[in-house]
């Protein structure tokens, strides 16, 4: 209400041009004139037809007041202007002067195909505006928008709700304290604090559009669009509803609440039918699904989501150059890299590099499998090369084709290495004194560990050759293998430190080994072999 009376000041202080045109009295079936009763009155009672300008105004009853130009209508009242606008009402209060009429009791406005229904309106020709404060409700086409107050413009088709607003559509509702609507667009326009609701998915937003025939939205301001516990913010914000689909822009929040991570980067989107998620530009993943959060950073990040809506449902993770990842007990850098939840495997691929405690992993390809947060298994694929440091001088390598080790309750309990494989082991004797250094060149190595004290308890090899040096003995060069790296100045070493890239040095980065694929048998070479005379002719013909 006092909005209202605000609004009426503003529009009585504003300067108003006065008509010089006079409303005519058209008909009436009886005209009174009673000086006791209303001196300054006529009384028509009738079939009473009013026009002003351009306006035909019609009722039961009414005082016409000549003088002052004006009258108050009663009775199935009705204010045609043109064939586009039309106001009916119970009772009706006319200035011509102004061009104000002010009708009270069962107000409807029908401009087009839009019926504004309330109790009391002030409709301006002036300005060509009607507004009500008691209450009023809009119908246009599948849309019903309700508020306290509000005004409604013909020309521009432009509507403005305050208090208590409802926008009520066949598939949506939008609740706000303000909005804007254009029933020409069927746009509303979001000024303040709103939320829209359609099935599964929820919008806030303060300031924005909502096209509410196809549910397109553009929204500002750190907009949330939300659905079954996942939800993105960003400083703007894009959305289809019947896709389902939300991009946001600018210091994007992305929150999957069901598997418990979030996306964040300055640009975000959401397929919620499909299970897409994609986020890059200062793009940071961060999972708290497991005892300890996994930081992770790429330019790019993509999900993916499988038999969505079955039983069998899983997820596909990708992040793509530059990837940094850091948890507590694990750092990680590659150039890209995949999860897959159904096996709960993790691959990283070109110059990946990884940290556990005291150890490093370094190979062309790595994969980890965790069950339940703990790591379960990792498996170092081509040129695979596995550190521990003891100290500054002394470093446990193992190098070999591929090494798989196997975890119990996050401790290693054996490595497998298999495939031109190299050892230099550092034991300690009972006293846990480093006794010496163990070259070892074999085929295949396993070892044990002894996962109460974290170390090793047996070592078996294949047939090979090997040497036991003394500690003093034990030379620089024989001390490190010929592709020893220890990548300290690349591991990251907090959350924070995952957004800056740090490559190898220049020399260190692995060179791609060749992987041959067996010779393909061709229909030329068999016709070769069935011609040749005996097994050498035919094994030379498909070579």
């Amino acid at each position: 209400m006092l909005l209202f009376v605000c609004l009426q000041a503003l529009i009585a202080a504003k300067p108003r041009k006065q008509s010089d045109s006079r409303v005519h009295l058209l008909h009436a079936d009886k005209l009174y004139y009673k000086q006791y009763l209303k001196r300054d009155a006529q009384i028509l009672v009738g079939n009473v037809r009013f026009r002003h300008d351009d306006v035909i105004m019609t009722c039961d009853s009414a005082l016409f007041y000549e003088a002052s130009n004006s009258f108050d209508a009663f009775g199935r009242v009705r204010m045609l202007q043109g064939d586009t606008l039309s106001l009916v009402s119970d009772v009706l209060f006319y200035n011509g002067f102004d061009q104000m009429a002010r009708a009270r009791y069962n107000v409807l406005l029908t401009h087009r195909k839009t019926k504004l229904y309330c109790d009391s309106m002030d409709y301006d020709r002036l300005y060509d505006l009607g507004y009500f404060f008691e209450g009023g409700k809009l119908v246009d086409k599948d849309n019903t928008l309700t508020s306290e107050w509000g005004q409604y413009s013909p020309g521009t088709r432009e509507a403005v709700f305050n208090y208590d607003v409802q926008l009520e559509g066949k598939d949506f509702t939008l609740v706000s304290d303000t909005l804007h609507y254009n029933t020409g667009s069927a746009i509303a326009h979001i000024v303040g604090p709103s939320n829209i609701d359609s099935g599964d998915n929820h919008i806030y937003s303060e300031r924005g559009f909502y096209n509410t025939n196809n549910s397109q939205a553009h929204l500002l301001e750190r907009s949330i669009v939300q659905n079954k516990g996942r939800s993105i913010t960003g400083d703007s914000l894009d959305y289809s509803g019947p896709d389902s689909i939300a991009r946001a822009f600018g210091n994007v929040i992305y929150i999957d609440e069901v598997n418990k991570n979030r996306f964040e980067g300055q640009y975000g989107m959401y397929d919620d039918i499909h299970g897409y998620a994609e986020a890059a530009d200062s793009a940071v993943l961060i999972d708290y699904s497991q005892r300890d959060t996994l930081y992770c950073h790429a330019d790019t990040f993509k999900l993916f989501t499988y038999d969505i809506n079955t039983d069998s449902v899983w997820r596909e993770g990708r992040a793509y150059n530059h990837v940094r990842a850091y948890r507590r007990d694990l750092q990680a850098v590659c150039d890209s890299m995949v999860f897959i939840s159904r096996d709960s495997c993790l691959t990283m691929y070109k110059d990946p590099i990884v940290w556990q405690e005291g150890n490093q992993l370094v190979g062309e390809e790595i994969k980890i499998w965790t069950n339940d947060s703990t790591i379960d298994s990792t498996q170092v694929i081509r040129q695979a090369l596995s550190i521990e440091r003891l100290d500054s001088l002394s470093y446990n390598q193992i190098a070999g084709n591929i090494i798989h080790s196997y975890f119990h309750k996050g401790r290693m309990a054996q490595t497998v290495v298999e495939n031109n494989v190299v050892l230099n082991y550092f034991p300690f004797d009972d006293e846990n004194l480093m006794v010496g250094m163990l070259h070892l060149e074999t085929t295949l190595l396993r070892l044990v560990m002894d996962s109460t004290e974290n170390k090793v308890d047996s070592i078996w090899a294949a047939a090979g050759s090997g040497k036991m040096y003394p500690l003093a003995l034990a030379s620089q060069k024989e001390r490190f293998l010929e592709r020893f790296e220890w990548f300290d100045y690349i591991r990251p070493m907090s959350k924070h430190d995952i957004w800056v890239w740090r490559g190898k040095k220049e020399g260190s980065e692995l060179k791609k080994s060749a992987v041959h694929s067996a010779p393909k048998q061709t229909l030329d070479n068999v016709k070769k072999a069935s011609k040749g005379s005996g097994p050498q002719k035919r094994m030379e013909a498909t070579r």
